[in-house]
């Protein structure tokens, strides 16, 4: 990832999927592989052991050179190639005998994928802390602004009066539900990932079963329903979800950033600088959110066209899936670490939104005025703001 993608994340996501914690994913991997091998009977444990000490000895960093690992990928089409090769060293210094049963039954795209869903993991409880960050803080405005008239806007021009506090909780309302969809499809998405060579488990023979239930419980992953090498539709569902999400905070986003536009002036986010002009206040929490929102289509587009994959182990369609993934989930948590920022110190002017509606009101005739921009109309919607906040608090519980 360039600065440019990395200022637009956050440390954290960018972290998550980085190089030393892709490595480490793929490690506890192997070692919780051979655990569960070891507990089925299928490899001694001693050799469990010697592997689980290579897999953790030390930093990642020092133990694997990621820079060799990566050249040696380019040969091998897979960095699992080279990792694997690195640790049958690892463990041979250690116990010779051992270092047949490293990566037994399994297949590189095991190991990545199984690293990948704890990544995403990592990601997702990220995210997920974030947008209840964002969403508590709008709930909070809804109920302080039940009754704050403002102008309702259609197609970019006055329409009628709402309320503040009703623009703010249909903005969280998404926002739950988005969460809400994203924990239901985590539960069949984040799972384990162990076919062996062509998805048959053949090595492990009777034993697969207990070894996959064990693996998932040692990675708190899920038991897939079978093996998913090239079933990637629970995958890409998740991670079309992630889209829909970034879509939702990029609302907000757009709709704050026209607010806080100097000729309206109705909320101001927390201060933002200009690089040439130090009296603007750039809205750059939101400025992140929409650019999420617009980046996040192409990587979901680039996900579902790599869905149709090729028997049982694609050819292209599985690697930039991979590419994708990773970039995607960064953008979205920077839009909802932005989102968060930017509604916690939000100002909000009930004033200045009065005023607009006055200037309104004032060119136009006096029935259409009193029809269209009564201000005394916005204190009728504070059952309906309370109504969506209730929801929304039932959908976060």
């Amino acid at each position: 990832m360039t600065v440019f993608g990395r200022l637009l994340s956050t440390p954290e996501a960018v972290d998550a999927f980085g190089d030393e914690a892709l490595l480490a994913a793929m490690l506890r991997f192997e070692a919780a592989l051979a655990k569960a091998q070891a507990q089925a009977g299928l490899i001694p444990a001693a050799a469990a052991q010697s592997i689980a000490w290579a897999c953790g000895q030390g930093t990642i960093a020092a133990a694997f050179d990621m820079a060799a690992l990566e050249r040696d990928a380019r040969s091998a089409g897979t960095i699992v190639i080279p990792l694997v090769k690195a640790l049958r060293d690892a463990v041979s210094r250690r116990d010779a005998s051992a270092a047949q049963w490293v990566h037994f039954g399994s297949t590189s795209q095991d190991v990545i994928d199984t690293a990948m869903a704890l990544a995403t993991r990592r990601v997702l409880d990220l995210v997920e802390a974030d947008v209840r960050a964002a969403v508590g803080g709008l709930l909070g405005l809804a109920r302080t602004h039940a009754a704050t008239p403002v102008l309702a806007r259609t197609l970019l021009q006055p329409a009628s009066v709402t309320s503040f506090g009703l623009k703010c909780a249909r903005w969280a309302l998404p926002l739950a539900r988005g969460l809400a969809r994203l924990r239901e499809l985590s539960l069949g998405a984040l799972c384990v990932q162990l076919g062996g060579a062509a998805g048959t488990r053949a090595q492990l023979g009777p034993h697969a079963d207990r070894i996959v239930a064990a693996l998932a419980a040692e990675l708190s992953l899920a038991v897939p329903e079978a093996v998913w090498h090239t079933a990637r539709d629970e995958w890409i569902a998740l991670g079309c979800e992630f889209g829909v999400l970034a879509g939702s905070l990029g609302k907000t986003a757009s709709d704050l950033a026209l607010m806080g536009q100097f000729e309206v002036g109705e909320v101001t986010e927390p201060a933002g600088s200009s690089s040439a002009m130090p009296h603007k206040r750039n809205p750059l929490g939101s400025m992140i959110a929409r650019t999420a929102a617009l980046r996040a289509p192409g990587r979901i587009a680039a996900l579902l066209a790599a869905m149709p994959q090729e028997h049982e182990r694609a050819l292209g369609g599985w690697q930039a899936e991979g590419a994708e993934w990773a970039e995607l989930l960064q953008l979205v948590h920077g839009a909802a670490r932005a989102m968060a920022t930017v509604i916690k110190g939000l100002s909000v002017d009930a004033a200045r939104m009065l005023h607009n509606i006055e200037a309104v009101r004032s060119a136009l005739p006096a029935d259409a005025a009193a029809e269209w921009f009564d201000p005394e109309t916005a204190s009728a919607l504070a059952p309906e703001v309370e109504r969506l906040c209730a929801r929304v608090e039932a959908l976060l519980a």
